[in-house]
């Protein structure tokens, strides 16, 4: 029994022996699990970091290298700046003949007239800028004045105030443009004496039981076409200012003034008809035709100095412009297209082309002939300089006629001389041929301006008139109808007509606007005082 006991005693013993050790083991094991974890955690806090380091590092290179290409590509452009500087230009290799020339031909063309050497195209000066503050507000804006003086001392509360200087600043400010109604009040009377009863006439307005005033309608029309607004956004506009007008009452408005503006229009095209002069040209124009869609019409321009003409027409037939200018019998500036040649010859009108289109032509040559076509262009050029002169002298009739003789009748000269000796040397099918050609058959047209200085160098002003047109087409893509490009027409000539004299156009429509409508009878003023030249004459009076 002693034995047995002694036995246990040391069994368990044994057995707390090993439990301790386990129990050291288990908390070693657990040490050690969270050392693991811990090491794990920065194991992956540092892969993570060494990702981001590595993304940084390839972004940094990335742009090293891009920066490194910027570098070479400045050096390469400083390099070519140098070269350009310090390297003489190399004339361009005499081309040679495409064709076989006779003896006669290949001496002419060995001894054409050398190109005139034009100037350097001087840079406008730059303006001097003032050390210090700003520039000034222009003096006719009007200026809302507001005084500012301090009632009372912001520290004591003191009021006996002395003033030691003023501070004046000048600021932009605008008024915002809004709508508004104009309310009249006419009172009906009855005389004392002979009991007859009267009504004061009511004010102005563009025609009877009108919606809106004559100058509303002139805000509006010079919006719509000068300003170049669709219709739509002039409508959206004038809701977003809680004032809804239907589309059919805008267009009914255009109608309206169209109509109104038919007589100065007529006026017009009696002045350009009586005109020694005229200049024309011609642009397409989309117009929705019922049960047929969209048509692709056409837009006339015919100008003068001081008025401008439009008229749609559907098709680009000869038909209809001679109809138009039958028995005119002064100069057309016009392109050289085969619907015109009916309107030039004996009895009839006289043909003025259009320098512009042969210089650029000029230029279009250049890539097939680059020698030559620069030598041609240089004498046109020339004519360009000299004329840009004479503007910029003021130079007009006789002064002016004498100055295009003296410097852009030998330019025309040489070039003539020019082109014969080398029209030879060029194949039939060549651009530059094709502009030689063009010059040779309409010599006396574009010439013709040399010997009347009324006549324009090119029919440049009257394409200018089409820039509107065509930001306009952007805009509205279409005429609704027939009517509509006929009243299109009407209104488009007399905002050019304004643009051409440099009038305030808006002020011109309200002011015509008045003269015809319901007062017409009070100023009972003829077409011919009406137009916006008699309106610019009225303002310089």
């Amino acid at each position: 029994m002693n034995v047995s006991a002694a036995a246990h005693a040391e069994l368990r013993a044994k057995h707390e022996a090993q439990g301790v050790e386990l129990r050291a083991q288990k908390s070693a094991q657990k040490v050690l699990h969270d050392q693991v974890v811990k090491l794990t955690q920065a194991l992956l806090h540092a892969t993570a970091q060494s990702a981001k380091q590595t993304a940084l590092i390839e972004a940094l290179t990335a742009e090293v290298a891009k920066q490194s290409d910027r570098i070479e590509e400045l050096l390469a452009i400083v390099n070519r700046k140098k070269r350009r500087r310090s390297e003489p230009k190399e004339k361009a290799a005499e081309p040679e003949p495409a064709v076989e020339l006779s003896p006669e031909q290949q001496e002419a063309y060995d001894n054409r007239p050398t190109p005139p050497e034009l100037p350097d195209k001087q840079k406008k000066p730059r303006k001097e800028r003032t050390s210090f503050g700003r520039n000034k507000l222009p003096d006719h804006l009007e200026r809302d004045e507001h005084h500012l003086k301090p009632s009372a001392c912001t520290k004591c509360g003191g009021e006996q105030l002395v003033e030691i200087r003023r501070h004046i600043e000048e600021k932009l400010d605008v008024v915002k443009a809004h709508t508004r109604v104009r309310r009249t009040v006419r009172v009906t009377c009855e005389c004392h004496d002979c009991c007859a009863r009267f009504t004061p006439e009511a004010l102005p307005s563009p025609f009877s039981r009108s919606k809106a005033t004559c100058e509303w309608l002139a805000w509006f029309i010079w919006e719509r076409h000068a300003m170049l607004v669709p219709m739509d956004r002039i409508r959206r506009n004038l809701l977003a200012k809680h004032i809804p007008l239907a589309m059919s009452y805008l267009v009914s408005q255009v109608e309206r003034v169209a109509d109104i503006l038919a007589p100065i229009d007529g006026e017009h095209w009696k002045q350009i008809k009586a005109s020694p002069w005229m200049a024309m040209d011609m642009t397409g124009l989309k117009v929705l035709i019922k049960d047929v869609g969209a048509h692709n019409g056409y837009l006339e321009a015919f100008r003068t100095d001081d008025a401008v003409v439009m008229n749609y027409e559907p098709t680009k037939g000869a038909e209809a412009l001679l109809a138009k200018l039958d028995g005119y019998k002064g100069v057309i500036v016009a392109d050289a297209e085969h619907r015109h040649n009916q309107l030039f010859g004996d009895d009839k009108a006289t043909e003025a082309g259009c320098n512009a289109h042969g210089r650029r032509k000029l230029r279009d040559a250049e890539s097939t002939q680059p020698k030559l076509a620069k030598d041609a262009a240089k004498f046109i050029s020339a004519v360009y300089i000299a004329e840009a002169k004479a503007k910029e002298l003021g130079l007009t009739g006789s002064e002016l006629l004498s100055w295009r003789q003296q410097h852009c009748r030998p330019h025309f000269d040489n070039f003539k001389k020019w082109a014969s000796a080398t029209a030879p040397t060029l194949l039939p099918d060549d651009p530059l041929r094709k502009v030689i050609n063009y010059y040779t058959n309409h010599w006396a047209a574009l010439t013709l301006f040399l010997e009347r200085p009324e006549i324009p160098i090119d029919n440049s002003a009257t394409e200018r008139i089409y820039q509107d047109v065509a930001k306009l087409r952007n805009n509205v893509l279409f005429a609704g109808s027939t009517e509509g490009a006929h009243r299109l027409a009407v209104i488009l000539g007399i905002v050019a007509s304004c643009k051409l004299l440099g009038i305030d156009g808006e002020a011109y429509l309200g002011w015509v606007l008045t003269r015809l409508g319901t007062h017409r009878k009070h100023y009972n003023l003829p077409a011919s005082q009406l137009t916006p030249a008699a309106y610019a004459a009225s303002l310089r009076a």
